[in-house]
């Protein structure tokens, strides 16, 4: 944010954003005893997937920077993976998480595309 860093123009770090924002407001609605359970492991994963997006783009070495994408990646998956839950538990309808799931879903393509390109650029 103040640094102004090259990582912030990136398109993955705009969609990875855009994505912790929507957990953000869906999970507002979800019951409040799940408030330190489900609820934080989903906000604390979109924060992870936005985060290791911004420390791997710092990274000089190529296979550093794919570890941090990966690990972006499979914080992209655990939310996938915990909304499923919460739809089970009919916290939510897959109707009401529309918008996240899109924004899931760009995220989870960019991040795979950027792991593609740092394992062929080898």
């Amino acid at each position: 944010m103040f640094l102004q860093l090259g990582h912030t123009k990136l398109a993955v770090f705009q969609a990875s954003k855009a994505l912790c924002l929507e957990c953000y407001r869906a999970t507002k609605g979800f019951p409040s005893d799940e408030k330190f359970a489900m609820i934080q492991q989903i906000r604390r994963a979109a924060l992870s997937v936005h985060l290791n997006i911004a420390e791997g783009s710092s990274r000089k070495s190529e296979v550093e920077r794919r570890r941090f994408y990966e690990i972006s990646r499979g914080s992209v998956i655990e939310i996938d993976t915990a909304l499923d839950i919460a739809i089970e538990l009919t916290y939510c309808t897959e109707n009401s998480l529309t918008t996240l799931g899109e924004k899931l879903v760009s995220t989870f393509k960019q991040l795979s595309a950027l792991i593609s390109h740092q394992t062929n650029s080898h």
